[in-house]
């Protein structure tokens, strides 16, 4: 009998996950490009457009950031429904996001922490399970995570 060869099996396997980890890469690629377009429009554009300023000088999760989210509820009610890397998307909130979802969302957190004067991603992900009511499990992966997003590209940026 001869010995069996997995090199076929296994660049067969090689090539499956390749093929899913493209369909991946397109939705992320689909995400990049329409991430948050709908803040572009009414009646979006006008709430970002008055309080955009008043959350950069805001610290997150603060009584007057929180005030300042009620008052964009006509816009951010727009917004969450339009957009579902938002756990406010979803009727069972964060629980029944994908992990496509769940990278978008991350990102946009730490892209939004970057815009506040004192924002800090690690103290977003605290709050964030706290208002979302996430595990401790979902905080680890989002805190492990963040070496790659943090990570500068190629040319330096971030």
């Amino acid at each position: 009998m001869a010995s069996y060869d997995s090199r076929p099996d296994t660049y067969e396997h090689i090539h499956t996950v390749q093929s899913i980890l493209g369909r991946v890469i397109a939705d992320l690629l689909r995400r990049s490009h329409e991430h948050d377009r709908s803040k572009l429009e009414s009646p979006e554009r006008e709430v970002f457009d008055e309080f955009t300023p008043k959350l950069r000088a805001s610290t997150y999760g603060s009584d007057e950031y929180k005030g300042y989210l009620q008052a964009m509820q006509a816009g951010l009610a727009h917004h969450y429904a339009c957009n579902d890397h938002h756990p406010e998307y979803y009727d069972g909130g964060i629980k029944c996001m994908s992990l496509v979802d769940l990278i978008e969302m991350l990102c946009d957190w730490l892209a939004a922490t970057q815009r506040h004067a004192d924002g800090d991603i690690r103290k977003s992900i605290e709050i964030n399970q706290k208002r979302f009511g996430y595990s401790d499990e979902l905080k680890n992966i989002l805190y492990h995570t963040l070496p790659l997003l943090e990570k500068p590209s190629p040319d330096g940026s971030r």
